[in-house]
């Protein structure tokens, strides 16, 4: 034993702080996989190649998969342009089209033609062409400018590799700065202006849960909406018109109902958000003890606050519901965030690792000369901005929840665009202005509004340094005996910004006498100091030292794909499609504690509650569970909801398709378990999970609960485990 264990420290170790020993992390470029991934994908169970999932020459994988409004994943599922994604997803357009009477969260929604599927402005669905690395145009004639200089450079270069690219009249051009800046890739897009809703579940299945078992594992909760992407007769993009015709894609996937068994090859294709997996330990620390906790307790006041209110009236819960949901997501996430990092030691991991590299960079005389006051460097530069992050990071999290600030906003921004821009500029804003604000008052309650004013800016008052806190605040508080209520009573009953009829008859005057309103308005005039004080106190230095940062982040990332030879490195997220990998697997999450994959109906009926906000099962659903009437979506009596494997995922990976060994879908991507939430900072395989609800109960509540079999029949079904698969 004592020969045993130090061998086991060694490799431990070696694993920590070098190499990449678990194939399961990274969000991968899916144009790269043939040259660094196909090999262990295939070792780990993928029977396609890279060319079945990224090809240029003809339909693959890529040509199924959408970035939904530039925020979520969707998949094609069928050759009329039906799209699959998260309930979550596309719940602002459920929320939009619902009112008291045609309530589609709490009752779900269904269409059983074309004719019945509802338009969605401003929703797109954007599919990636082709991806080039296009590092030398772009990174020519950079070095050794100022880093003000360099990004100047850099735009001018992309502006001028742009124009040479050739590509179709409605195709875009996107490119975008990998590895902190070191390297450039160029994407070719489509996008699709016409996406229509088709189905949805009620909120009791696509949100069975809500926030008690939000980030929580196991799940049970039917996270998938139905839309559909329209074209003009060509195919082609167009804006919304009755007469479009649905879309016809390269590829559409196919469904498989065989599910997957433990340890079995998954995979999950999408768009994640950002991550930040190269952090230097101190920044990884400033998270975990600073600014998290911070976002942690204004998140608390705010969710408190809303939930009071929409317990109690049913309108009110539909206006806030998405609101509520946002709030709440990344809410319980930093929570989750934190437990992660302190029980995986996520910062000892990071000194570690650190203190591998500066080993090696020391051991070598080029490489102490670039690089060998860099961790000492970074150290200093994230100390030196943490005071004003956390004060930008406390005034943007109270005042963007406080929708009086947030149309204040918008008025004030029309006296910017007059001083700016004149008549013509004012004009010009007046029409954007009216579209953001009729989408505020939509889901706007004045007495919501002045209860979170109350309890988010008694907080902010407490916890802002003084000298960062706006005068006119000030003042409004002692005018009214430090008495928060009695503040936001006077400023709610003395601004008219909370009646929407006479802010938008403002609108309709001249445009002198219009600003003569809005300037006279007490809550404008508080916006604007609060932007004054924004400007001059809290951000006021953060650009530059932000810039110091960037540009020692990008060394660090330099000279760790140098030093590190050994480590094949992915790129951090930023919202360009990726591929990940990993297996189905359970977890234990702490002593004596052992998930497995699997969660079944059994367990919807385990937990519910009647009447209950979040766990509340409909009598349809009860009866179908009774009968066991599953149809062909059961499995050995049971119906399968969820199950969880390795993949390494984040935001914007919400819809992802979860895929087999042949590359058929099995699930859909709509979450991670809340102790593996630090996969943004660090990925650790024996935690992380991302969590996907089975296609099988997908199909089961479009078939058998909401009798949708118009939508079924679009589908292709196949039994990759039973038959040869069928390309």
């Amino acid at each position: 034993m004592k020969k045993i264990i130090p061998a086991a420290i060694a490799l431990l170790l070696v694993c920590l702080i070098s190499i990449s020993c678990y194939a399961t992390e990274g969000m991968w470029l899916p144009q790269l996989l043939q040259s660094l991934n196909e090999k262990d994908m295939k070792k780990q169970g993928m029977k396609i190649s890279a060319a079945d999932i990224y090809n240029i020459n003809h339909g693959s994988l890529k040509d199924a998969i959408v970035s939904l409004g530039g925020f979520c994943t969707a998949e094609v599922i069928s050759n009329s342009g039906l799209i699959l994604t998260n309930h979550h997803c596309g719940f602002d357009a459920i929320q939009n089209h619902s009112t008291l009477e045609h309530n589609y969260i709490r009752d779900g929604f269904w269409s059983t033609n074309n004719s019945e599927e509802l338009t969605n402005k401003g929703l797109t669905a954007t599919f990636i062409i082709r991806i080039a690395d296009v590092t030398d145009s772009i990174l020519q004639n950079t070095q050794g400018l100022s880093e003000s200089a360099r990004l100047a450079a850099i735009d001018r270069n992309m502006a001028a590799y742009a124009k040479t690219i050739a590509k179709e009249t409605f195709q875009d051009i996107l490119i975008k700065p990998f590895f902190e800046g070191n390297k450039y890739f160029l994407f070719v897009t489509e996008t699709y202006k016409d996406v229509r809703l088709v189905g949805a579940p009620p909120s009791s299945i696509g949100n069975f849960g809500k926030d008690t078992d939000n980030w929580m594992w196991p799940r049970h909760t039917g996270d998938f909406s139905l839309f559909r992407i329209y074209a003009d007769k060509n195919n082609q993009p167009a804006p919304y018109l009755a007469d479009n015709v649905p879309y016809k894609p390269k590829k559409a996937l196919n469904i498989s109902l065989d599910g997957v068994s433990e340890n079995d090859f998954t995979m999950v294709m999408g768009f994640p958000g950002r991550t930040t997996e190269y952090l230097h330990s101190a920044a990884v620390a400033q998270i975990m003890n600073v600014t998290n906790p911070a976002k942690i307790a204004i998140r608390s006041k705010i969710l408190s606050t809303m939930k009071e209110y929409m317990v109690q009236d049913e309108q009110i819960k539909i206006q806030y519901a998405a609101k509520y949901a946002n709030v709440e997501n990344a809410y319980k996430k930093w929570q989750g965030e934190i437990l992660g990092l302190k029980s995986k030691n996520g910062i000892g991991k990071k000194k570690l690792y650190e203190a591998d590299f500066q080993k090696r960079v020391m051991a070598n005389p080029e490489w102490a000369s670039k690089y060998g006051t860099l961790l000492n460097d970074l150290e200093k530069a994230y100390a030196g901005i943490e005071p004003q992050a956390l004060a930008r990071d406390i005034h943007n999290e109270t005042l963007v929840r406080l929708e009086i600030i947030a149309i204040g906003s918008q008025f004030n921004s029309l006296i910017g665009a007059l001083d700016k821009n004149g008549l013509n500029g004012y004009n010009t804003s007046k029409a954007k202005v009216m579209d953001v604000l009729s989408d505020l008052y939509n889901e706007y309650n004045a007495k919501v509004d002045k209860a979170l004013f109350v309890s988010l800016l008694s907080l902010y008052m407490k916890t802002m340094k003084q000298e960062n806190i706006a005068p006119a605040l000030k003042d409004l508080v002692a005018r009214n005996n430090n008495d928060m209520q009695a503040a936001a009573s006077e400023l709610y009953s003395k601004s008219s910004l909370s009646d929407s009829s006479l802010v938008f008859s403002w609108l309709g005057l001249p445009a002198e006498e219009a600003i003569k309103r809005i300037k006279n308005d007490d809550a404008i005039r508080l916006v604007q100091d609060f932007q004054k004080m924004y400007a001059d106190k809290i951000n006021a230095g953060i650009p530059a030292l932000q810039a110091n940062i960037n540009i020692l982040q990008r060394q660090y990332m330099q000279a760790q794909i140098a030093v590190f030879k050994e480590k094949s490195f992915y790129p951090d997220a930023n919202s360009t499609l990726r591929v990940t990998y990993g297996n189905a697997k359970g977890y234990a999450p702490r002593d004596g504690v052992q998930y497995t994959m699997y969660t079944y109906l059994d367990g919807v009926m385990e937990k519910y509650v009647p009447g209950d906000y979040e766990f509340d099962v409909s009598p349809k659903l009860q009866e179908l569970y009774k009968a066991k009437d599953f149809g062909a979506y059961g499995a050995a009596g049971r119906q399968p909801v969820c199950f969880i494997a390795s993949n390494h995922t984040t935001g914007g990976n919400s819809g992802s398709p979860a895929l087999d060994a042949y590359g058929n879908l099995i699930g859909l991507n709509f979450d991670r378990v809340w102790e593996g939430t630090m996969s943004d900072i660090n990925y650790d395989p024996s935690i992380c999970r991302n969590v996907m609800v089975d296609i099988r109960y997908v199909c089961f509540i479009i078939d058998k609960f909401a009798g949708a079999k118009n939508i079924i029949s679009e589908l292709k079904f196949v039994h990759p485990k039973q038959a040869p698969i069928r390309k």
